[in-house]
């Protein structure tokens, strides 16, 4: 083994959803580790934000606004990171997330939830098609997109890795949530296609499935607003959580590393939890 094998430096990244915590946590490792990292968001605010971290750092960076749904505004960030950074030779597909109105209020359905109208309990049977649409299409079509785009520069050039970004849901199916855990689980299989798919290019393409980590979507649904402290939810997973805490994103930092770099060369196709060993635990 060579002594750089973890090297990464003079490499260019691009991160989609790089405006949010994770997203920002992920670019900072890499562009630590001489990473040029192209950050791709949504709002574009966001995104030159987090880009304008990493410069003040010393690292090279640029925010990219981006609609990882819409083909068009795709093709144009990938023009300006060819213009600006000359190639793309890693891609993280960050951009996801949840749609309240795709979310059950309880755990679970009761024969009563049928009978009685409850003013704001959302059942299975309230969930509309729109809003089951908006998670696949954000979490899925969103990578599937993208990978599309950049995976193209990767496949002209011979060479290349995509890390995804999957769930615990994609393992086991969370409460509440039947869309997005559907959708992850999509991207975990997608994944695996993918990788054999790219393999006769030299493309290796992996997911990474975090655990429960504190981000601006899901803090007030696992901790209380105003107190700080733990709600039912956010006990339970604790409780189901060997390392008895929650994710801080660079714990992502690791991983990430190993799999982008030279150290994971014959690793492809794989779905590697990041979750503190929630999914070894049986809850007994």
């Amino acid at each position: 083994m060579t002594s750089d094998i973890f090297g990464l430096n003079g490499r260019t990244a691009v991160i989609t959803g790089g405006g949010g915590v994770l997203g920002r946590s992920m670019a900072g490792a890499l562009a630590e580790r001489g990473v040029t990292v192209a950050l791709l968001d949504l709002r574009e605010g966001a995104s030159i934000e987090a880009a304008r971290e990493i410069v003040d750092k010393g690292g090279r960076a640029i925010g990219v606004p981006c609609d990882v749904l819409d083909k068009e505004s795709l093709e144009a960030a990938k023009a300006r990171v060819i213009h600006e950074l000359g190639g793309v030779d890693i891609l993280i597909n960050g951009a996801g997330g949840n749609d309240p109105k795709a979310t059950t209020s309880k755990e679970t359905l009761e024969r009563k939830d049928l009978i009685e109208a409850v003013d704001g309990l959302n059942t299975f049977f309230d969930i509309g098609a729109a809003a089951i649409r908006s998670v696949f299409d954000l979490n899925f079509l969103g990578t599937f997109l993208a990978a599309q785009t950049f995976g193209r520069v990767m496949a002209e050039c011979g060479r290349g890795v995509i890390v995804n970004v999957s769930s615990m849901s994609a393992f086991m199916p969370l409460t509440r949530v039947p869309a997005y855990s559907a959708a992850k689980a999509g991207v975990s299989n997608f994944t695996r296609w993918l990788a054999t798919h790219f393999a006769p290019l030299h493309i290796r393409v992996n997911a990474i499935a975090p655990g429960f980590f504190l981000t601006g979507q899901n803090r007030f649904l696992l901790t209380d607003e105003r107190t700080g402290e733990l709600t039912a939810r956010g006990a339970t997973i604790i409780a189901h959580t060997p390392m008895g805490r929650f994710g801080r994103p660079e714990d992502l930092a690791g991983a990430l590393v190993w799999l982008v770099s030279d150290a994971s060369a014959f690793v492809t196709g794989i779905v590697l939890p990041i979750d503190g060993g929630f999914s070894a635990f049986s809850g007994v």
